[in-house]
Parts: C-alpha cells; sequence; structure tokens
C-alpha cells in the first residue's frame, strides 16, 4: 500500500483546511467527518483537477468547518513547510500501518484517524522542530514506540 496518491492529496487537503482554518489536524479530519474523508479519498483523483484551495473552500462550507486559533503557520520561526510536504510526511506514516496489500477505503480512513489522532500529529505540526523532516523509518519508529526517541 506504498505511494497512495489519492491518500496523498487527503493528507494535503486536511493540512490546507488546517492551515485555513487555524485547526489543529486531528480537528480538521473531525471536522471533515467519516462521509467526507471517504468521499475524498474516493474521488481524490477528481477533485485534484481544481485548484487545491477552491477543493478546500467547499469542504469549509460543506461541513461547516468554523475557525480555531492553532495557528503554527504564523508561530513558525523558519521557513513554513509546504502544505504537500506535510501532506507527505502524513501519507507515508499512514501507509506505514497499512498492509502492503490492497486496502479499503475502510481501512485507509482507520489508519488516517489513527495517525492524526495520535500524540504524533502534534509534533509534525511543531515546524519549530526538526521532527517532521525526520527519515520516514525515524517517524514511524517514534510513533510505534509512543514517543519521540533519542
Amino acid at each position: 500500500m506504498k505511494n497512495d496518491n489519492d491518500l496523498f492529496y487527503l493528507c494535503s487537503l486536511i493540512e490546507f483546511i488546517g492551515r485555513r482554518q487555524k485547526l489543529r489536524r486531528a480537528d480538521a479530519v473531525a471536522a471533515i467527518g467519516d462521509e467526507y474523508l471517504n468521499r475524498i479519498y474516493r474521488y481524490a483523483d477528481v477533485f485534484h483537477c481544481e485548484p487545491i484551495a477552491k477543493t478546500a473552500d467547499d469542504f469549509i462550507d460543506l461541513c461547516n468547518i468554523g475557525e480555531g486559533d492553532f495557528d503554527n503557520v504564523a508561530d513558525c520561526r523558519y521557513t513554513v513547510p509546504d502544505y504537500w510536504d506535510i501532506g507527505e510526511v502524513y501519507s507515508r506514516l499512514i501507509e506505514d500501518n497499512l498492509p502492503d496489500e490492497k486496502c479499503s477505503p475502510e481501512q485507509v480512513i482507520g489508519a488516517l484517524k489513527d495517525v492524526y489522532f495520535s500524540w504524533i500529529s502534534d509534533c509534525i505540526s511543531r515546524w519549530n522542530s526538526d521532527f517532521y523532516y525526520q527519515s520516514r523509518g525515524y517517524i514511524k519508529a517514534c510513533y510505534d514506540a509512543g514517543e519521540v526517541l533519542d
């Protein structure tokens, strides 16, 4: 289940919505909800034909996603990573928690929620640290250990 482009798109859209609405990424996932997470994942090949800002605005309106006060973009003292870059970090970690064979959309969304609702989501969103750009293997090892490893 490696290099799932639809998952990558969904994670990048979650990141975009989280930034736009100033939400922790877990809160963005919760606000979108299972039905729309599944829809975005299943039809990512169609949604990606539109600018991501338009798609984000459509789902912000459709899901009535309010604005929060989590602004890690403003808090970042360094170069703000692109939403595609952060989407890739999430999608790789989610892929690494799925079996190698084809998975159902429900399995993928379940794994997505496990990652976003875990402690590691806040670590990935701390852009003043070096965590989010560590290797895929290291991030997975930390996730499995339940803590940032030395």
